[in-house]
């Protein structure tokens, strides 16, 4: 798990080559996590059976800190709803 700044909001993507949703889900994190404190930790599931045995077709997974938050799609005002309720704002804590 990569080290973070206190504050800063880790988002980890399960996704897979080729897969259309999680491009999809990567351009609405992207997009939508440019005005908030981010991580963003992209896990390919397809090297690890594990993780493989896990998430099998239920990709992209969408997780906050450690708690699954979204499979297959998130809009970007439910992304924003979710990162404003865990940081304070937009731009960090405080706003």
């Amino acid at each position: 798990m990569p080290r973070r700044a206190r504050g800063v909001i880790l988002l980890t993507i399960y996704s897979r080559p080729g897969c259309h949703l999680c491009d999809e889900m990567k351009a609405v994190v992207t997009r939508t996590g440019r005005s908030f404190p981010i991580v963003l930790e992209e896990i390919d599931i397809s090297t690890d059976p594990a993780l493989e045995a896990r998430y099998g077709l239920e990709i992209p997974v969408l997780v906050i800190d450690g708690k699954k938050v979204a499979k297959y799609r998130v809009t970007e005002e439910e992304l924003r709803r979710i990162l404003t309720s865990r940081s304070g704002g937009p731009g960090g804590p405080g706003g």
